[in-house]
């Protein structure tokens, strides 16, 4: 895994089952789940029991991010099997157009060089730690593993040269996915967020994207700015925590 080739010491481990992606990137990593559950195979109680022994001998909980095109089936055997949902995120998409540049003369965004990863981490992680201190050492981890991935240009927005807020934008097959932009909390409020998505929504048109997305939390500020911004909500997807 990535997060091992930068960082030896990480404990980070995935496998495939039932068509599903399991990861465990620590023991509190929100990325600590499974991907595409029952979107390629249809889940059985033996895929279960598989999928939840990697977590819990590693002494993680047991979370599952699904779509709602999984199914019925899949929601069925979740609840038989004791798990409860317990957050709700939208997935987000528009079609990608040049903007036109709009942002304020003293605000400046840029791709980082590979030279500034440990800049762009450290804006990225004062801004999302804020209110989730916990996560610090790995949104630092993840934000120097964002920089230094191929197709994955991370932007930072400066105010009269001062670094405030940070995005990344991941760019494969056509699609623009835009990670969630962060904003140092002194620096908010300045329009950093607006300059971040009408540049990243600029390099993506310029780099042959035609469809651009992204996630937030179902009915959140963040989703209703991104409405504003002409983006739609394409499906909502549920995150399961095994409770039993």
């Amino acid at each position: 895994m990535a997060r091992k080739r930068l960082f030896p010491q990480s404990t980070s481990e995935w496998m495939k089952c039932a068509g599903a992606t399991v990861v465990f990137d620590g023991v509190d990593a929100p990325t600590t789940q499974t991907f595409g559950l029952g979107l390629f195979e249809e889940l059985t109680s033996a895929a279960l029991d598989e999928i939840e022994r990697f977590f819990l001998v590693r002494d993680a909980e047991v979370m599952h991010e699904v779509c709602p095109f999984a199914g019925a089936t899949t929601l069925d055997l979740l609840c038989a099997r004791g798990y409860r949902p317990f957050e709700i995120s939208s997935v987000l998409y528009r079609a990608v157009e040049l903007p036109a540049e709009k942002h304020a003369d003293n605000i400046r965004v840029r791709v980082v060089g590979l030279d500034e990863a440990q800049l762009w981490s450290d804006i990225n992680a004062k801004g999302w730690t804020h209110e989730h201190p916990e996560f610090e050492n790995f949104v630092r981890e993840a934000g120097v593993m964002l920089v230094v991935r191929e197709g994955s240009p991370c932007f930072l927005a400066e105010v009269d040269g001062v670094p405030g807020a940070a995005g990344a934008l991941i760019v494969h097959d056509g699609v623009a996915l835009f990670g969630g932009a962060a904003t140092a909390p002194e620096m908010r409020r300045r329009g950093l967020q607006a300059a971040l998505l009408e540049v990243r929504m600029r390099y993506a048109a310029e780099h042959g994207c035609d469809l651009a997305m992204m996630v937030a939390e179902a009915g959140s500020n963040s989703q209703r700015n991104a409405e504003r911004k002409g983006f739609r909500v394409a499906y909502t997807r549920l995150k399961w925590k095994l409770v039993k």
